[in-house]
């Protein structure tokens, strides 16, 4: 642990140590290359990702696929698209994050840079964001604590609205609908107006569901899933206001209302009369100053997140609230021609009225942090170091890291990447009732990853690949253990290692074009000790965690038709922690088909999915059986765009 701390102040040390010499070594540099340089200064992304992270490993949905996905959940998007595990509690539950072996409450899930996780559970239910809402949908493998705050342990998914946009009686529609099986049906509705001072956007999804498909039971009798309905609606306005020359102000407000019964586990023998009704309120508000060399932003955020869990049959009711209040207000500001310093100071509290106690439980976490980034030898090498001192109620925390990026030659780089990461117990892991555990210690430890990324042209190829390697060792990791009441324990530490790739070739001639991509994970995820006396944990894969994990994409375009095969592969995964019993792997092959006919300002969009298409029976979540062959079909009309 002293070598990575070490290897850190190494690194914070030495970059400002390399500008003096660094400027004096590039003033011979041309004119052509400072502009290039200047043009990528004005990226209007977040900087935490676009400047301050060269040697993470991100990737970003295109939008192509998001269309594709566009009235489907982002469960489902990164399930088919990307190498992690998304846990699934059957065809309408709750679904889950995970990233290199962490837990789903070590990844973090961020809108327009806000963390969204439930304050009590720690999770975010991915199966309950609308694919629709998002212009851009990124994955940041690995943790990086400094920059998107404790908690983020595995890596987090990052999910981003449109950019403000004033363009002077600028105005769009779309009207989508979509049906499919077990009386899937759902409908959306998006418009977007703007002036030369002035931005509106507005999104709206509403999706019923019987979700009434044959399986087999554990005597492999046929029966139709019961008790599995479905109804959502959600809305979202995004607006925003030009207050000065180089200043705007935008709020954006997200609703949405969950209801869902709960169908059956395969051990239930009695069938099922569980519903949950999950409600969300998010409000964001915004400032942005962007000046040639320096920037300001402030944001603040409420987050209220209420879910209500009814069971008929054993009498069973609870309605429990959660609310959470963000605020993080930062500095950047060009350093040079070549060195970019960010400052930034995050408050987040959340609070809770657990059920049975008269008392408010809170957790606050207030921190300062800094990034910065330099390039130097002619372009050739970004190195990124970051710290954040953190404070989350009595206890304080200096969560480090550093990582770099080296353009070794015009068609390979290689990066790395060296975190100290963090993450306090939830509030429920605190103060549930019964079986809170107040005594709880935080999950910490430190990640490192690197890899490389070659991509090049020939003819008429392009040629992508890309290998990460990285190893994660956290301690006091959280498990939930008991009988009739469940107490979290901090009992073990767990070692996490593996090896991803990223590979894509595309060929493209005239309109014709063809694509390959295979996308692979292999993670060891073990415990390396425990608390607990012969519980047969050591050395053992901890529970669903895949060691094998895959999709492989292939398709083609041609003009404005688009069609793609999906074939995704999950390996094995231990439903107990000494391995003695598992669920067998599975695959599914899934096939998309999305045809676009454009008329002056107006396109007409046909998609058509086929999920399970060699109608595999399969289970992600022992108990849970998921459907066979089933598909949706939609229709999108765009007015203006």
């Amino acid at each position: 642990m002293a070598a990575r701390y070490i290897i850190v102040i190494l690194l914070l040390i030495s970059i400002p140590l390399l500008c003096p010499f660094h400027l004096r070594a590039q003033q011979q540099a041309d004119t052509l290359k400072e502009a290039i340089i200047k043009a990528k200064k004005r990226d209007t992304g977040d900087a935490k990702s676009t400047v301050f992270s060269p040697g993470m490993k991100m990737q970003a949905i295109d939008s192509a696929t998001l269309r594709q996905y566009n009235m489907q959940s982002v469960a489902t998007l990164l399930a088919q698209q990307l190498p992690v595990f998304i846990k699934i509690y059957g065809f309408n539950g709750l679904a889950t994050l995970g990233f290199r072996g962490a837990s789903a409450a070590q990844s973090a899930v961020l809108w327009n840079g806000v963390p969204i996780q439930n304050a009590a559970l720690g999770v975010a239910d991915i199966s309950a964001l609308p694919v629709m809402f998002m212009n851009k949908v990124t994955v940041a493998y690995g943790g990086s604590a400094a920059l998107y705050g404790s908690g983020n342990v595995g890596g987090a998914l990052l999910l981003e609205n449109e950019s403000l946009r004033f363009d002077s009686g600028k105005r769009s529609l779309a009207i989508s609908a979509a049906a499919g099986s077990y009386s899937q049906y759902s409908g959306g509705l998006e418009g977007t107006a703007s002036g030369k001072k002035w931005f509106v956007s507005a999104k709206m999804i509403a999706q019923t569901a019987k979700n009434n498909f044959l399986y087999k039971d554990e005597n492999g009798s046929s029966l139709t899933m019961g008790n599995s309905t479905l109804g959502s609606l959600a809305g979202m306005l995004h607006a925003g206001y030009k207050t000065g020359r180089y200043s705007t102000i935008e709020c954006a407000a997200w609703l949405q209302q969950y209801n869902r019964e709960i169908p059956p586990a395969l051990f239930e023998m009695q069938g099922s009369r569980k519903k949950q009704q999950d409600g969300s309120l998010r409000l964001l508000l915004g400032w942005n100053k962007q000046k040639k060399l320096t920037s300001w932003y402030a944001k603040a955020a409420f987050i209220r997140d209420n879910t209500r869990y009814d069971d008929a049959a054993i009498l069973l009711y609870t309605n429990n609230s959660v609310y959470q209040y963000y605020q993080e207000a930062g500095w950047r500001r060009q350093q040079g021609k070549y060195g970019q310093l960010q400052v930034f100071i995050p408050v987040q509290l959340s609070w809770l009225a657990p059920t049975g106690s008269g008392t408010t439980n809170t957790i606050q976490k207030t921190a300062i942090a800094a990034a910065y980034a330099i390039k130097l030898l002619h372009n050739k090498l970004d190195i990124a170091a970051n710290i954040r001192g953190e404070k989350v109620n009595k206890l304080a925390y200096v969560l480090p890291g550093a990582n770099a990026l080296y353009q070794l030659t015009n068609w390979c780089s290689l990066r790395a990447n060296v975190q100290r990461t963090m993450r306090m117990p939830t509030l429920n892991e605190l103060y549930y009732f019964p079986g809170g555990n107040t005594l709880l210690k935080p999950e910490q430890g430190w990640s490192e990853d690197g890899g490389y990324a070659v991509k090049f042209r020939v003819n008429n190829f392009t040629i992508l690949h890309d290998a990460s390697v990285f190893s994660r060792n956290i301690h006091d990791w959280i498990i939930w253990l008991g009988g009739a009441v469940w107490t979290p324990h901090n009992i073990a530490a767990v070692y996490s290692r593996g090896v991803e790739t990223e590979n894509k070739i595309q060929w493209g001639a005239g309109n014709f074009k063809l694509h390959l991509k295979v996308n692979t994970a292999y993670i060891l995820a073990t415990t390396v000790s425990s608390y607990v006396y012969n519980d047969g944990s050591i050395n053992r894969q901890i529970p669903y965690c895949p060691r094998y994990n895959g999709q492989l994409n292939i398709g083609v375009t041609y003009r404005q038709l688009y069609i793609n095969y999906n074939h995704t592969y999950t390996g094995y995964r231990f439903t107990v922690a000494d391995e003695s019993r598992y669920l067998p792997p599975y695959q599914t092959g899934n096939l998309q088909i999305m045809y676009t006919h454009t008329t002056h300002k107006n396109t007409i969009q046909f998609t058509a999915q086929c999920n399970n298409l060699w109608n595999k029976a399969y289970q992600v979540v022992e108990g849970r059986p998921m459907p066979g062959i089933n598909w949706l079909a939609g229709v999108r009309l765009g007015i203006g765009e």
